[in-house]
């Protein structure tokens, strides 16, 4: 397979603006605008090429490649530390339990609160894969390699990781979340505000939104529904973060309503298992099918291949994975069993 995965560059605009509008809306990491997406190439750059090891707030770009054409086919984010810009707001399905002694009778509200509980978390996100390369584990490669980078750079994240779902959308591009929730106080269509947050961010929100807990049993039944429920586009990531370890604590999207899933840094599967060794061959015909990576920050690149590692610790890599990594002996990748 002849895909790998690499840092955006400037030159990837005008592929990432076409997927975009291939996205069908509630997609805020990847808004179909050329100014908004050339503002994340941007900070992409800047993040790429900062040399301090530290936490900072920063956002990094990756772009799946058919190595064969040069054409990009999909395309990852990560965003180092949320909430440092504007207030990262989510709402946080609480339970409110009240009992009367006279009635002898239990009641439990559920509701929701706005909270920025986030705030300071890393974030992968963005995740878009091309309609017509929904086969072959691409999607796979490009969620795991986030991972990997992570832990090849594991000073510039935060301990605490976050990933928003898309939440419901209808066949009219609106939510019934925001329809019976926010929308009630902005007098803006799902579509508007989404694209609004996508290019501004949200701090309308605090703005103009109510404070106090929305009662979830005063909602129509389609906002209540919708509470923490993925678009059916997104339960296969939805597995795939639980595979990882994250897991769904009561947070969702103040948009949609989609839920965010949450791990710490540490303890994701592909960033624990993940490690680095130095390449003693690259003529592996057989060997334990893995996602292999190389390189720091702008030259970070990964892709599917074989490995085999030896008593010493070194590692033996298939030529196509080699020639794809652009590494040869005494090089040093990092992988994780696929």
């Amino acid at each position: 397979m002849s895909f790998l995965l690499r840092s955006a560059r400037m030159s990837d605009l005008e592929p990432l603006y076409e997927m975009a509008k291939l996205t069908g809306g509630g997609f805020t990491n990847l808004p179909a605008d050329r100014p908004a997406l050339t503002t994340k190439l941007e900070r992409a750059a800047d993040a790429f090429g900062r040399d301090e090891d530290t936490l900072a707030d920063e956002q990094f770009v990756l772009v799946l490649e058919n190595a064969q054409t040069g054409a990009v086919r999909g395309t990852c984010q990560l965003m180092t530390q949320v909430g440092q810009r504007w207030p990262f707001y989510s709402y946080r399905l609480t339970t409110l339990t009240q009992h009367s002694k006279e009635l002898d009778r239990t009641v439990r509200a559920e509701m929701l609160s706005l909270v920025t509980d986030l705030e300071g978390a890393s974030e992968v996100g963005g995740l878009f894969l091309h309609p017509g390369e929904r086969a072959g584990g691409l999607g796979l490669l490009l969620a795991r390699s986030r991972y990997i980078f992570i832990a090849m750079h594991r000073a510039r994240f935060a301990d605490r990781i976050l990933a928003e779902l898309r939440g419901i959308i209808d066949e009219r591009g609106g939510s019934p979340f925001w329809d019976g929730v926010a929308g009630r106080f902005f007098g803006m269509s799902f579509q508007d505000a989404d694209y609004f947050n996508a290019i501004n961010g949200n701090q309308f929100i605090a703005d103009l939104m109510p404070k106090h807990p929305v009662y979830i049993a005063m909602l129509q039944e389609a906002a209540r529904t919708a509470i923490g429920v993925p678009h059916p586009t997104g339960r296969a990531a939805m597995r795939m973060l639980e595979n990882e370890g994250f897991r769904y604590t009561g947070y969702v999207d103040i948009f949609d309503g989609g839920p965010t899933m949450t791990a710490q840094t540490d303890d994701v599967a592909s960033i624990a298992n993940s490690k680095a060794a130095k390449i003693s061959g690259v003529d592996l015909d057989k060997g334990e099918k893995a996602i292999l990576a190389c390189g720091h920050l702008q030259d970070f690149r990964s892709c599917y291949g074989i490995r085999e590692f030896a008593d010493d610790g070194s590692i033996r890599i298939d030529a196509q994975a080699a020639d794809l990594l652009d590494v040869s002996v005494g090089d040093t990748v990092w992988s994780v069993a696929r």
